[in-house]
C-alpha cells in the first residue's frame, strides 16, 4: 500500500482489531495519525517493524531502573513511559504500511507492553508506592490480559472485551504518576503511592469486567473446535517429521 495513504492504514488497522470504526472515535483517530506520521519514513527506508519493537522493549526494561535512582530522575522515566508507548503505536503502524505484520510480530508486541506495564509498576514501587498494593496491580494486569488472549483464541473479538483499565489507562496513571513525582520529590512517594492504588482498583474492576463478560460470551459454547484440530495437525505433522526411519 502506500506508505502515505492515512485513510488506507486506517481501513487496515480497523480490521485488524475486529472492524473497529476508527472514525467514531477522534482521539483514536489522533493516535493512529501520530503512529502513521512517524511510521511513513521509516516505511519508505524499509526498516523492519521487530527492530521498532525491540528498541520499545529496550525502553521499557529501562523504566524501573531509571526510577530507582530517585529524585527528579522519575522526570526520565515518564518520558521512557512515553516514548515506549510511541514506538508501541509505530511498530504496529509500519508492519501495516510494509504489509509485513506476522503471528510473532504481534506476540513479540504484547510481551514488549507486558514488560512495559511491569516497568511502570517496579518504578512506582522503586519511588515508594506501598510493595502489596504494587503486586495486586501487576498480579491483575497480568491476570486481565492473559483472560483477554485466551478469550480472543477461542474467537472472541478484541474490541468486544474492553475494560476500564485498558493500555492507554495504565500508561496515563504510570506517566502522569512518575512526571508527577519527578517535578516535586517532596511529595514523590505519596504521588505514586496514589497512582499504584488507581491501577490496582481498575484493574480489579476490569478483572470483573472481563469475566463476567467473557463467561457471557462463552458460556454454553463448544470449544473452538477448528483451532484445536489445526494445532493437533500440527502436532501430528511435526511428530511425523522427527519419527526415525
Amino acid at each position: 500500500m502506500d506508505v502515505d495513504d492515512l485513510d488506507g492504514y486506517l481501513d487496515r488497522w480497523s480490521r485488524a482489531h475486529g472492524d473497529y470504526d476508527v472514525r467514531s472515535s477522534p482521539a483514536t483517530r489522533l493516535w493512529l495519525r501520530v503512529a502513521h506520521r512517524l511510521a511513513a519514513p521509516l516505511a519508505r527506508r524499509g526498516v523492519p517493524p521487530g527492530r521498532v519493537t525491540v528498541l520499545g522493549g529496550l525502553g521499557a526494561v529501562s523504566i524501573g531502573g531509571v526510577a530507582w535512582l530517585g529524585g527528579r530522575w522519575a522526570l526520565l522515566a515518564a518520558v521512557l513511559v512515553v516514548l515506549v508507548a510511541l514506538l508501541d503505536g509505530v511498530d504496529g503502524a509500519l508492519a501495516e504500511l510494509t504489509d509485513s505484520a506476522t503471528a510473532w510480530g504481534r506476540i513479540l508486541d504484547q510481551l514488549v507492553d507486558r514488560v512495559s506495564d511491569l516497568g511502570m509498576i517496579v518504578a512506582l514501587w522503586a519511588l515508594g508506592a506501598p510493595g502489596p498494593v504494587c503486586a495486586a496491580a501487576a498480579v491483575l494486569t497480568v491476570l486481565d490480559e492473559s483472560v483477554r488472549a485466551s478469550a480472543a483464541a477461542e474467537g472472541v473479538a478484541e474490541v468486544g472485551l474492553v475494560t476500564i483499565a485498558e493500555r492507554p489507562a495504565r500508561l496515563l496513571i504510570g506517566g502522569l504518576s512518575l512526571a508527577a513525582a519527578g517535578v516535586v520529590p517532596s511529595v514523590g512517594a505519596t504521588v505514586v503511592a496514589g497512582g499504584a492504588a488507581l491501577w490496582a482498583v481498575l484493574a480489579l474492576v476490569a478483572t470483573v469486567q472481563l469475566v463476567v463478560n467473557v463467561r457471557r460470551r462463552l458460556r454454553g459454547r463448544a470449544r473452538n473446535v477448528a483451532l484445536a484440530a489445526e494445532h493437533a495437525e500440527h502436532g501430528d505433522e511435526v511428530g511425523e517429521r522427527e519419527e526415525p526411519a
